[in-house]
C-alpha cells in the first residue's frame, strides 16, 4: 500500500501509464468530458458539488507530475477569479483560448480527472514534461 501521495488506485495508475507530451485534462462537474471507444481515460473523482475542489485536484496531481505547460479557457479570467490565480501562480506562461476550443483540444487528451468543482471554467489541460 502506498504511504503518501495520491491513493486513488485508479488515479494514480493512470497517472503511471503517462508519457512526455500527453494531456491531462482536469475538469469541473459541467465539462463535457469526451467519449466514446478513442476517448480519453476517465477518473471521475467528483463526491459532491465543490468536493474535491479543483485546486485541491491540481496540487496533488502538480505534486506528482513534470508539467510542460498548461492551457484553459480565456473565460476564466473574468467568470472565476479564484481558479484563474491559482492557474496563474502555478503556470505563469499559461495559454488561454476561447472555452469552445478547450474542449476541442480536450479530445485529444489522454487522461480527463473529473473533480467535483462547481463553479464555471475550472478546467485546465496539462501538458506533461520530463523530469529530466
Amino acid at each position: 500500500m502506498k504511504r503518501a501521495g495520491i491513493l486513488n488506485r485508479h488515479l494514480a495508475g493512470a497517472l503511471a501509464e503517462l508519457g512526455h507530451g500527453d494531456g491531462v485534462l482536469v475538469c469541473d462537474v459541467g465539462m463535457p468530458i469526451p467519449g466514446g471507444p478513442h476517448g480519453p481515460r476517465v477518473v471521475d473523482l467528483a463526491f459532491r458539488a465543490g468536493v474535491p475542489s479543483f485546486a485541491q485536484v491540481v496540487d496533488g496531481l502538480l505534486a506528482e507530475l513534470v508539467v510542460e505547460g498548461a492551457t484553459a479557457a480565456t473565460e476564466v479570467r473574468e467568470a472565476n477569479t479564484e481558479a484563474a490565480a491559482l492557474l496563474d501562480g502555478h503556470f505563469p506562461a499559461l495559454d488561454l483560448v476561447p472555452h469552445e476550443r478547450l474542449k476541442e483540444l480536450s479530445a485529444g487528451a489522454r487522461l480527463v480527472v473529473r473533480t467535483g468543482e462547481a463553479r464555471p471554467y475550472a478546467n485546465v489541460l496539462l501538458r506533461c514534461g520530463v523530469f529530466f
